[in-house]
């Protein structure tokens, strides 16, 4: 009986077969290009509608206009039916709406515990913040649009309800600054959102910054001529609001609304971005 001795042979294994669990010199990790930028952002905006709260709440844009520009219409003087009127009107609801709208697209991360899948399929937090603000802002946009638009057609038939001319006293750079005052008081719910990273928490921060703080600023400035003298430095409220009165800003009034949106929006929101990249998601 005779026995056979096998030696074996060094050779080199196929292209990217590891041997013994160690990955050879030919092996190859397999890599994913990143999502596009367009695609988290269809899919944000996806977010803001595909719920029935979510799609009710952007279809009350269209009918707090309709609402608004019917009060005009049953209420106003027959000399204050204009399109100026109505614009003015359509302007308090949406100030109170679209910074909901902005807050609950940022929350509804940690609200609704989607943070994990979202962040797992996207490790970048930064593009996924980016995208729910582009979102955001574009929803407003695109609803203060509609929300003029109604507003236009409550004019004429306004007008024509109360037998008087149409009147459009409302200019372009005027519609402008309604719709830049709109997206400023969205962009401070959005950076609540950010900061607070809680639905009832960033929208009751909301409402304190658009009714409470602004009386008390009034209140001061009404009792201290100190100031008086520096509200529009340091009420952004203040400044903001006036935008929906006026055709122009000047010089001071222009650098007054950059420095007060630097300390209540840019501030903020860059600490509140600092925490979203630290903070632990479940």
């Amino acid at each position: 009986m005779s026995t056979t001795t096998i030696t074996p042979t060094s050779g080199t294994p196929a292209s990217g077969t590891p041997t013994s669990g160690t990955p050879t010199a030919g092996a190859r990790r397999t890599t994913y290009p990143p999502i596009p930028f367009g695609r988290i952002l269809g899919v944000e905006l996806r977010k803001m509608f595909d719920t029935r709260s979510g799609f009710w709440l952007l279809m009350s844009i269209g009918i707090l206009a309709v609402l608004a520009s019917a009060a005009v219409v049953l209420f106003a003087p027959d000399e204050e039916i204009a399109y100026g009127s109505f614009a003015g009107a359509i302007g308090i609801p949406m100030s109170i709406l679209l910074p909901v709208i902005a807050v609950l697209s940022v929350t509804g991360e940690w609200s609704q515990r989607s943070g994990l899948t979202t962040f797992t399929l996207v490790p970048s937090r930064g593009r996924v913040i980016a995208a729910k603000a582009v979102a955001a802002v574009g929803v407003g946009v695109a609803g203060m649009a509609v929300a003029l638009a109604v507003g236009a057609l409550g004019n004429v038939v306004g007008s024509q309800l109360a037998g008087v001319p149409t009147q459009w006293d409302a200019t372009a750079a005027n519609l402008g600054f309604i719709v830049l005052a709109s997206v400023l008081g969205q962009l401070m719910g959005f950076m609540l959102g950010v900061l607070v990273r809680n639905s009832p928490g960033a929208i009751v921060g909301y409402f304190v910054y658009a009714f409470i703080v602004p009386t008390l600023s009034g209140v001061l400035a009404s009792t201290q001529d100190w100031y008086r003298d520096v509200q529009q430095w340091v009420d952004f409220q203040y400044n903001q609001t006036s935008l929906y009165d006026t055709v122009g800003l000047s010089g001071d009034e222009a650098a007054q609304l950059a420095v007060t949106a630097g300390l209540w929006l840019v501030l903020p929101m860059l600490v509140g971005l600092w925490l979203v990249s630290r903070s632990e998601v479940k």
